[in-house]
């Protein structure tokens, strides 16, 4: 009878362990997280990344070095969650998931598709590529001070718009679905 006792109550405070624990390291993250979905063609594609801020510094060129591969936002690397095929340029991504890093240079954006999953942003590794597409690049007139994805229709209707924006960049690049 005590060791059922005992055994109930270790469960217990396990039980309430676990998401504690998820509570505190979301707690220590100085970015928040954030999942974004839209329905695209009939299916669903979602983006969850962390959401860094500004706070009085240079981003692009300072705090997000030019000619280095970047984790596309704060802490883990951003995973794109999709359940129908899609096509960003000449690159086919199965349903699945995938993380998405950025190549951001003075003259451009190159979004990098990265078959690794589940990492930490900084660790990356180019063997996992799935490969690379440019950018369209615009400036902003108004400052974005957190960063910020969004997933919106392609301008015909058909497709998507996968859209990134921070300080006074706005990155975007257009994908169809199979």
């Amino acid at each position: 009878m005590i060791q059922r006792r005992a055994f109930v109550a270790s469960a217990l405070v396990a039980a309430l362990a676990v998401p504690a624990g998820l509570v505190a390291a979301q707690e220590k993250r100085a970015s928040p997280h954030e999942t974004v979905k839209a329905t695209i063609d009939g299916g669903t594609v979602s983006i969850t990344y962390g959401r860094p801020s500004m706070k009085g510094r240079k981003i692009f060129g300072g705090l997000v070095p030019y000619g280095q591969v970047w984790r596309t936002g704060a802490d883990e690397a951003t995973v794109l969650e999709t359940d129908k095929a899609l096509m960003f340029g000449p690159l086919h991504v199965n349903p699945g998931k995938i993380s998405l890093f950025s190549l951001v240079t003075e003259k451009g954006w190159t979004l990098v598709l990265n078959k690794q999953t589940g990492q930490w942003g900084t660790d990356y590794a180019q063997a996992q590529d799935l490969g690379r597409v440019p950018m369209r690049v615009e400036t902003l007139k108004t400052p974005v001070e957190q960063f910020t994805i969004s997933i919106e229709q392609g301008p015909s209707g058909k497709g998507g718009v996968l859209v990134m924006q921070w300080e006074t960049t706005k990155a975007s690049v257009v994908f169809g679905t199979m």
